[in-house]
C-alpha cells in the first residue's frame, strides 16, 4: 500500500509538471516564412528576424538560397495561370531568399497578421507597423511570404525541408495526424 501511494504521488507530480508542457506543444503550429529578394537586398533580414523573435516566434529551421526558375515555378504552381506569374518567377529568382520555419501557438494567423496585407502600398496605409509596410514596395515586391493555412504550411515546409521532422510536428500540432494525410501532404 505504501509503495502504491508513492507511485500515485509520483504520477500526479509528473502530470502536474509535464501536462502544461504537452499542452503548449500540442497547441504550437509551424508556418513557412520567406524573406524575398527585396527584403534581402534592402538589408531588412536582421530587422525582420528581430521582429519575429520579439513577437514570440521561434525560428525552427532556416536556409538562405538563390532559387532557380524550376523551383519557383513548382512552389508557386497554384498561380501558374495568372497573368502575374512570369513576373513573380523573375522576381523570386532575382536574388537570394531567406526561408524559415517559424513555430508558435497560432503561428500561421499571427505571422499573417505580422506581415500585413499582400499589397505593400495598402499595408503602408492600413497596417503601418507591419513588415510589408516597413520593407515592401507594392503587390509583387512585398518583401515576405507567409503560409495561409495549415495545409499550405505543411506543403510549403515539406517543399523546402523534405527531410525535416517539421511536417510531422505540424501535422501533430494541428490534429491532422492520420497516415493518409501524412502521406498525401508529404508527396505534394
Amino acid at each position: 500500500m505504501h509503495m502504491n501511494l508513492r507511485f500515485g504521488s509520483l504520477c500526479i507530480l509528473i502530470t502536474i509538471i509535464l501536462l502544461p508542457a504537452f499542452r503548449s506543444l500540442a497547441a504550437a503550429e509551424l508556418t513557412l516564412a520567406i524573406v524575398k529578394p527585396d527584403g534581402i537586398s534592402g538589408n531588412h533580414t536582421n530587422s525582420i528576424k528581430n521582429i519575429i523573435l520579439q513577437s514570440g516566434f521561434t525560428i525552427h529551421t532556416q536556409a538562405t538560397l538563390h532559387l532557380h526558375q524550376h523551383t519557383v515555378t513548382a512552389f508557386y504552381a497554384e498561380h501558374s495561370t495568372k497573368t502575374f506569374f512570369p513576373s513573380l518567377v523573375k522576381y523570386m529568382t532575382s536574388g537570394p531568399v531567406l526561408i524559415m520555419v517559424l513555430e508558435k501557438v497560432n503561428a500561421i494567423a499571427d505571422w499573417r497578421t505580422l506581415i500585413g496585407p499582400t499589397d505593400a502600398r495598402k499595408a503602408k496605409i492600413t497596417h503601418p507597423d507591419s513588415i510589408r509596410a516597413m520593407c515592401g514596395e507594392d503587390l509583387e515586391r512585398n518583401c515576405v511570404h507567409g503560409s495561409d493555412s495549415h495545409e499550405s504550411a505543411a506543403r510549403e515546409i515539406s517543399f523546402f525541408f523534405p527531410d525535416s521532422l517539421s511536417v510531422f510536428m505540424l501535422l501533430l500540432s494541428t490534429g491532422r495526424s492520420n497516415e493518409h494525410e501524412k502521406r498525401s501532404w508529404m508527396n505534394d
